[in-house]
C-alpha cells in the first residue's frame, strides 16, 4: 500500500520561522491600520498554531504587502487591468506573427533578388500590405468591440 505524496507547497509543513515571517507581517498590517488588535491577536495566534504553509497563507490573502497604501493596491489594479485590456487575444497575435514572419520573409528575399540583379525587379512584397491592412482593421475592430464589451 503506497500513499500518495503531494508536493504542492501549500501541504507542506511550515517552519518556525515561517510562522515568524506571518507574524511579522501580521504587524505590518496591524501598524497600517489594516487590522483590529483583536483581528491582529486571533490571526497571530492562529500563526503560531499553524502547521502547513495553506494555514499561514490563509491568514494573510486579504492583506496586501507591507508598505502598500490603498491607493497604490487600487493604481496597480487598475494598470493591471489597463493592460489585460490592451492584450490582443491569442488568435490575432498569431495571425499577426504569421504575417510578420511571411513580410520578413519576402523583404529579405526580395532585397537579396534586388541586389544580385542588374535590371529593375518587381516589387512584389508590396502586395503584403493588403493583408496587412485587413488584419490591422479585423485587429482595431476585435479591440473595439471587447472595449465595448467591458463597459
Amino acid at each position: 500500500m503506497t500513499k500518495e505524496v503531494r508536493t504542492d507547497i501549500e501541504t507542506m509543513r511550515a517552519a518556525d520561522a515561517d510562522r515568524h515571517k506571518v507574524a511579522e507581517q501580521l504587524k505590518s498590517a496591524l501598524d497600517e491600520g489594516r487590522l483590529s488588535l483583536d483581528e491582529y491577536d486571533d490571526r497571530v495566534r492562529s500563526a503560531y498554531n499553524s502547521k502547513t504553509y495553506q494555514e499561514l497563507l490563509l491568514l494573510l490573502t486579504d492583506l496586501p504587502r507591507p508598505g502598500l497604501s490603498a491607493t497604490e493596491v487600487r493604481a496597480r489594479r487598475e494598470a493591471e487591468e489597463r493592460r489585460e485590456a490592451r492584450r490582443l487575444p491569442t488568435a490575432m497575435m498569431v495571425l499577426w506573427t504569421i504575417w510578420a514572419a511571411l513580410a520578413t520573409v519576402n523583404l529579405v528575399v526580395f532585397g537579396l533578388v534586388a541586389a544580385t540583379v542588374d535590371g529593375d525587379v518587381y516589387p512584389w512584397p508590396v502586395w503584403l500590405l493588403a493583408p496587412g491592412a485587413a488584419l490591422a482593421a479585423v485587429t482595431v475592430g476585435v479591440q473595439a468591440i471587447r472595449h465595448q464589451q467591458r463597459r
